[in-house]
């Protein structure tokens, strides 16, 4: 048998982790730009279905042209952000800065002879990031849809937060009450939900951590663009 000395082994290993880590990061340069589409691809779809418009990885774009009008950020003022392209804010990010440092995105659509109101919203669930879109009528208080997701929640349990079952309870509720206050939409335990109220939806059963989530990140994202909404309400 060939025997080989370590100075020929080590130079050997050398060469092969360097070409190999070499391939790999052309692989990944390669491959980069197309991950960044199919994560604006996978973008749009969340927000078209948020206003109800089921899309495909192929029509996402065209049906997203259609009918997302306009797109802009705001501060926690209410007033308009110049330069700052809403597509591209990290809500993540954003979250983790104070309040008044923030770009709040907006999407607006126009369905129906009527435009709707989009903002991302994003909190923690239990065992990883919730996210999602909520749209709001024109009165700015009446939920038009909704669409959340998660990264690493229990199936059959928190995951079902992703499914049209959970998501379209959010229909019709209403975020600001008979007085103008900001009331968000509790979710509140499984079956409890009072079916008369338009503040509350059932939450996941089995999945109560995943749920209060879902409350505290609709509370804490939505109550931001408390100031935007009187503005806006104010020039209608």
């Amino acid at each position: 048998m060939r025997s080989y000395s370590n100075t020929y082994i080590f130079i050997f290993s050398s060469i092969m982790v360097v070409s190999v880590a070499a391939i790999l990061s052309v692989a990944a340069m390669t491959l980069q730009p197309f991950q960044k589409r199919n994560v604006e691809i996978n973008k749009k779809q969340n927000i078209l279905t948020s206003i109800n418009i089921e899309s495909t990885a192929q029509n996402a774009e065209e049906l997203y042209d259609k009918y997302i009008i306009e797109s802009y950020a705001v501060d926690s003022k209410g007033e308009l952000k110049e330069d700052v392209d809403a597509f591209k804010v990290d809500m993540k990010k954003e979250l983790s800065k104070p309040l008044e440092e923030r770009s709040l995105p907006i999407f607006v659509s126009s369905l129906e002879d009527s435009k709707q109101y989009i903002l991302p919203v994003y909190g923690k669930g239990l065992w990883g990031p919730v996210w999602g879109y909520v749209s709001l009528e024109n009165d700015l208080s009446t939920i038009f849809g909704a669409n959340f997701a998660h990264k690493a929640e229990t199936p059959g349990l928190g995951a079902e937060i992703e499914t049209a079952e959970f998501q379209q309870q959010f229909f019709g509720k209403q975020i600001f009450n008979e007085t103008g206050k900001f009331v968000s939409v509790s979710v509140v335990k499984g079956g409890t939900a009072d079916p008369n109220s338009k503040y509350e939806v059932d939450g996941v059963s089995g999945g109560t951590i995943t749920s209060n989530g879902v409350d505290d990140m609709l509370k804490d994202c939505l109550s931001s663009y408390e100031p935007y909404f009187k503005t806006l309400k104010n020039n209608i």
